[in-house]
């Protein structure tokens, strides 16, 4: 293939995964999207490359034999894209990007999907309007999983992170009141989990996409099984840039958390729980990762929980 993959998805696999396996992923990309194209069918043809695109995984544009317009989507290993296809699979484009069916190319990890419009999502509202669509959104995806599936809990992947957030606070002991906290609030949570549902796992405004079968479906699951709460948590944090530069920004998050729980009758506290613990661990990692601004702005948010 005659592309080269948009520069934000090789600076962010560099971050996530090590300049390194990124630099290895992509090398193979090529072959790996020729395998893709011919599983998913000879007459599937490639139109490009949706840019500035994601920062996790390659999306192509293409169009299926009958002229019907749809999305390649390839992603590394490490992104688990068959966790993907188990989700969208489940919820069958129930608010969220429909999987037209799955390539058998076990290498390549590759997802046909319905196209939606990968350049406006629901960033492109007013502040309040796209938190009203994304909480709409988002309850429809709150089903429960199927049986026997292969995805992780809140609990296990929060002890994972666990690990990151305690290494961040040794390494840099001004952090460790707000790990500290984050800990501790995780604690309380796990051990009174009042629910186990198939959540989104990564739910945000960006992860919201304006589409033809429905005005906005969810892309980019990272799924897992437990509470609203932890689903809804990262979408609080929504558009922290201007929340920071406000000077009214610590009680529009608090109104956020606020107006959230009451209107997907979430309990509040846990809502503010696991929005403490995702600020704190999103801003830990993004230092660990080199994204020194990032983290700073999220460790801010999270000081004002």
């Amino acid at each position: 293939m005659g592309f080269e993959p948009p520069q934000r998805l090789v600076r962010a696999l560099g971050e996530m995964y090590g300049d390194g396996a990124a630099a290895e992923w992509l090398d193979r990309l090529p072959t790996l999207t020729e395998q893709a194209i011919g599983a998913a069918g000879p007459d599937l043809t490639v139109e490009r490359v949706a840019a500035p695109g994601g920062r996790s995984a390659l999306v192509l544009l293409v169009r299926q034999a009958d002229g019907t317009p749809a999305a390649l989507k390839l992603a590394p290993p490490l992104a688990e894209p068959e966790q993907e296809r188990a989700a969208l699979a489940h919820w069958n484009g129930w608010g969220a990007v429909k999987l037209l069916e799955a390539p058998e190319t076990d290498a390549s990890g590759a997802l046909l999907l319905e196209r939606l419009h990968h350049e406006v999502s629901l960033r492109s509202l007013p502040e309040a309007k796209a938190l009203l669509e994304a909480a709409g959104t988002v309850r429809r995806l709150w089903v429960e999983p199927p049986a026997g599936h292969p995805f992780e809990t809140v609990a296990e992947r929060t002890g994972r992170q666990s690990e990151g957030m305690r290494a961040a606070a040794a390494a840099d002991p001004e952090l460790a009141p707000l790990v500290d906290a984050a800990l501790a609030a995780r604690t309380e949570l796990v051990e009174g989990s009042p629910e186990l549902l198939l959540l989104h796992g990564n739910f945000r405004q960006s992860k919201v996409l304006s589409g033809e079968r429905a005005p906005w479906l969810t892309v980019g699951p990272e799924p897992l099984v437990g509470e609203r709460a932890y689903d809804l948590a990262r979408l609080v944090r929504d558009r922290v840039e201007d929340l920071i530069a406000s000077p009214g920004g610590p009680v529009t998050a608090r109104r956020r958390v606020k107006r959230l729980a009451e209107s997907l009758e979430v309990e509040q506290a846990r809502l503010h729980g696991w929005t403490l613990f995702r600020a704190v661990e999103s801003g830990t990692r993004a230092l660990a990762e080199g994204r020194r601004q990032m983290g700073e702005v999220n460790l801010e948010f999270a000081g004002w929980l």
